[in-house]
């Protein structure tokens, strides 16, 4: 009996040590996981902070996005109007100069160095034609060329195709 009582008490203190030894890994495995929950909240916080910060700045860039459409809309409108605008003024102006007659060509200025239709000089770079209807002085730009008949200047080709129409 004596020697069962000791190997019991040998084996009672085996499953001692053993135990405090389990205690003592687990007060470790509870320590590191404490330490790891710790670092999660932290990092919990740091991503409800900015997905915060990143929700704010969404509603800031929405209600700016709203404002410049709103402008944009309003400018849309104004721009819709002024051209309503324009057209009736069109309008107004067409049927002021519905019954007027196309204007006769000018006679020739007086000085020969000019053109009859801008009043350009004549130099090397700018010819001068003679407009083969009114014969008047006119350069390339207010000249037409009608082929082999020559150039004419643009209102009397202009009224000789408003008669031909």
């Amino acid at each position: 009996l004596p020697q069962r009582l000791a190997t019991l008490a040998a084996a009672a203190r085996e499953d001692a040590w053993q135990g405090r030894q389990q205690l003592q890994a687990q007060r470790q495995e509870v320590a590191r996981l404490q330490e790891q929950l710790g670092r999660a909240r932290q990092d919990g916080e740091r991503w409800a902070s900015a997905l915060q910060r990143a929700q704010r700045e969404a509603l800031e860039r929405e209600a700016t996005r709203g404002a410049e459409q709103a402008r944009q809309q309003e400018l849309i409108r104004d721009m819709k109007g002024r051209l309503l605008e324009l057209l009736r003024e069109k309008d107004a102006l067409w049927q002021k100069t519905e019954g007027i007659d196309t204007p006769m060509p000018s006679p020739a200025p007086r000085d020969a160095g000019l053109c009859a239709r801008c009043h350009k000089d004549f130099r090397l770079l700018s010819r001068r034609y003679n407009c083969r209807l009114c014969q008047g002085k006119v350069c390339h730009t207010c000249s037409v060329d009608v082929g082999k008949q020559g150039r004419c200047c643009l209102l009397c080709y202009q009224q000789r195709h408003a008669q031909a129409t």
